[in-house]
């Protein structure tokens, strides 16, 4: 199943999301006969029992094959939020791909390299990434993988952490270079608005458990970024049981698993976004994308 987030008479509301459509999933979970509850927030379904997720899931195919117009929208013509609009926590990780580390000359760390975004950063599939004014020359693409966490775990052996995942999704770390390389810390260069591209959809699912998943970075229809999950110096689930020593993880909370090689400021001649490019991530299937314009 897939919870997407989409603009209802002006609020962000809760949607499954299915075969191009998005049933409106407080109205499925009508249809399913559950109780009212917290169905508008992809965050509160995520806390829900699996028995009730499987009902959400059965209410919303009822919903779309009687074609409720009130209830079931086109994808292509819905405005998307990110999948969870309100996370507690947005925990990033660098420095997380092999061959991403070598091309910065740099040394893989010894332990995950974690810092913050912010939920301002967030915005859906097909919204524009703003060029922060004054400090838009040097804005550079990050596709990952974004892991959300599914329950509330806190300092989970590694052998049992990939239980605390809900699913994933695509996820564009921009960054603002010139910003990021002033201090040591990288706050001030991966927060300004919109620089956290996600969605289209949450996908609950764990793939970790079979293989794990590719990604792909294309700006302007260029390939610029390939990967496995395999290439990563830490799992997911190395990255669950490492945060989880010092902090509760709760649900809708996304760790952003770091990127693979080949962003724009290593590139030869560096590579920074302009407007009018646009970007897209794909994970899988799933497919982020962005167009970019100057704020």
């Amino acid at each position: 199943m897939r919870l997407a987030t989409y603009d209802r008479a002006g609020q962000w509301a809760a949607a499954v999301a299915a075969d191009g459509r998005l049933v409106d999933a407080a109205a499925a979970a009508r249809r399913a006969g559950l109780e009212a509850g917290p169905w508008d927030s992809v965050r509160g379904i995520l806390g829900q029992p699996a028995e009730r997720l499987v009902a959400l899931g059965d209410g919303a195919a009822a919903l779309a094959q009687d074609g409720d117009a009130e209830a079931v929208v086109d994808a292509g013509s819905a405005r998307l939020g990110p999948p969870v609009p309100d996370p507690q926590k947005i925990l990033c990780v660098g420095l997380n791909y092999r061959a991403h580390a070598a091309e910065a000359s740099l040394d893989e760390p010894p332990v995950p390299l974690v810092f913050a975004k912010f939920p301002n950063v967030l915005i859906g599939s097909g919204a524009a990434i703003e060029l922060p004014a004054g400090n838009g020359d040097k804005v550079d693409y990050e596709g990952e993988i974004a892991v959300v966490i599914g329950r509330p775990t806190y300092r989970v052996a590694e052998d049992e952490a990939l239980g605390a995942i809900a699913g994933w999704m695509p996820f564009n770390d921009v960054s603002a270079r010139d910003l990021q390389t002033q201090t040591s810390q990288w706050t001030v260069g991966k927060s300004p608005d919109t620089f956290g591209p996600c969605g289209p959809s949450l996908v609950l699912e764990n793939p970790w458990l079979d293989g794990g998943l590719e990604i792909e970075t294309r700006v302007n229809g260029e390939q610029v970024q390939h990967a496995h999950t395999d290439q990563m110096i830490f799992s997911a689930a190395r990255l669950i049981a490492f945060l989880s020593q010092t902090m509760t993880l709760v649900p809708g909370d996304l760790i952003v698993t770091g990127t693979p090689e080949g962003v724009g400021a290593h590139r030869d001649p560096p590579r920074f976004l302009r407007e009018g490019d646009v970007v897209e991530v794909r994970v899988n299937e799933e497919r982020l994308t962005n167009p970019v314009r100057r704020r």
